[in-house]
């Protein structure tokens, strides 16, 4: 019988292990991460037994905690203000067009799929989530450089926080859909606002308490203990107005990820020590999110998907509708705001990643469906999530290449050094170039290369940074 902290153990050498293999196949970590947990979970080895899972499970909202509340943090005004209204412009239209495109889509087919309306209602939010990991590795692999990436980097920056707004608004209206609560004005539209505004004043209120801190707390230590503080009493805070509602009929409750994410988006408006403070938290998170994500590939049931040829169109029209949304979203925002062309082709492909934010928008999800007598609702939205994951993990960073490649703002030499080579050989034939030159156009993609080679573990720590904390810090 394996305990709890063997099995935690066991989580933290597996999942150690994962990033090694990751590294050589080239693949995300949080890729790895799910297959461990896929592999030992309560439905392939047991290693991670039932009775396991349930005693470790809080380490996911914790984890849940600080996703939201590291998005908060990149949720600067300042940047805001330096990255335009184009790119806040573009943001919005992709993130919404994926919502829209995978809501109608979804219930459009649902006679045929079974799939409820509430179900696509809270996919359609999640699919708003984009993982910057891939992106940002790619994107500092190949030195990238050109307007098409310049748009990028904002819009993913700020498209989670405006995923997690919209994830409150859809998951509360799911979840009175689906316990059958009446369809009035007042469940559909006062709760879930009143909901999202209480959950920001929260959040906000635990962000200016953790602002005094620096004032009084000097040493790294007692401001990593400040930051931790302020998740817990998050989290806490959120436990409490369940209970609240459960126990005392109170109106309404708080979103975790939302109230986490406005506490660190004050926090870091207010405070100039704020990146300081996160250097610590960042040292400090990654076995907890390494956790969580083993825990999320360990609800995989695979044995679901044999005899339910259903549920593999359900997760292929999630696939599909998400990608559309993202790029004639992106597109059309594009289009309003007089982007460069480069930019309306090709920026939409590039937003398809999709990884930690996502899975923790639908642990959340199934968290709160669980509570209220739906799991397997919540489970099916936790399978059709990380199986979508793990595609978008596995072609997200091969499609951003690509079009990143024909805006052409990655050199061709470190692009394709064969073509390249190929191409010098040619031009010297013919006599374009003179051998000299050729041969110092040769040396410098060489030097280049080897650059990007020697930066290699840098840019992995980056991707499992951006990984575990749900934001593909992104």
């Amino acid at each position: 019988m394996i305990n709890v902290v063997l099995a935690i153990a066991i989580m933290l050498l597996l999942g150690l292990l994962s990033t090694r293999l990751m590294k050589l196949v080239g693949l995300p970590n949080v890729t790895g991460y799910l297959i461990v947990g896929l592999i030992i979970g309560p439905y392939a080895l047991k290693i991670i037994t039932e009775d396991v899972y349930n005693q470790i499970e809080i380490l996911s909202s914790i984890a849940l905690g600080f996703i939201g509340f590291s998005i908060g943090v990149e949720f600067k005004l300042s940047h805001v203000k330096e990255i335009g209204a184009k790119a806040v412009t573009i943001t919005f239209f992709q993130a919404l067009s994926a919502t829209l495109f995978v809501d109608v889509i979804l219930v459009a087919t649902a006679f045929f799929t079974g799939m409820q309306t509430y179900e696509a209602i809270v996919l359609g939010a999640i699919a708003t989530a984009t993982a910057p990991a891939a992106t940002l590795m790619v994107v500092r692999q190949y030195h990238a450089k050109g307007i098409v990436t310049d748009t990028l980097l904002p819009v993913v920056a700020l498209d989670d926080a405006i995923g997690l707004i919209v994830f409150a608004v859809s998951n509360s209206i799911a979840l009175s859909l689906a316990s059958g609560s009446a369809v009035t004005f007042w469940n559909l539209a006062v709760v879930p606002v009143v909901e999202i505004l209480m959950s920001l004043v929260v959040g906000a209120l635990v962000g200016l308490l953790l602002a005094i801190v620096p004032r009084f707390f000097k040493s790294r230590d007692n401001r990593l203990i400040a930051t931790v503080f302020a998740v817990f009493a998050c989290l806490g805070l959120c436990t409490l107005f369940e209970y609240l509602e459960q126990n005392y009929n109170f109106p309404f409750t708080l979103s975790d990820l939302l109230v986490c994410m406005m506490a660190g988006a004050v926090f870091v408006n207010v405070r100039k020590e704020a990146a300081q403070m996160m250097e610590g938290t960042d040292h400090w998170t990654p076995p907890i999110l390494m956790l969580f994500f083993i825990l999320s590939g360990a609800e995989l049931n695979v044995a679901t998907f044999f005899g339910n040829p259903k549920l593999l169109i359900c997760i292929l029209l999630y696939l599909v509708a998400r990608c559309l949304g993202k790029y004639l979203g992106a597109r059309l925002g594009a289009t309003i705001t007089k982007a460069d062309p480069m930019v309306r082709k090709y920026l939409g492909i590039t937003l398809f990643p999709q990884a930690g934010v996502a899975i923790g928008m639908a642990t959340m999800c199934k968290q709160e469906f669980t509570k209220a007598g739906l799991e397997s609702v919540g489970s099916g939205i936790v399978t059709i999530t990380m199986c979508a994951v793990m595609v978008y993990e596995l072609l997200g960073p091969v499609l951003t290449k690509w079009a990143l490649g024909r805006a052409r703002e990655i050199d061709p030499k470190l692009l394709s050094p064969r073509k390249f080579n190929a191409a010098k050989a040619t031009a010297v034939a013919d006599g374009a170039v003179s051998v000299e030159n050729a041969n110092n156009a040769d040396n410098n993609a060489n030097g280049e290369v080897a650059t990007t080679a020697e930066n290699g573990a840098s840019e992995q720590t980056l991707e499992s940074n951006d990984n575990t904390s749900g934001g593909e810090n992104k």
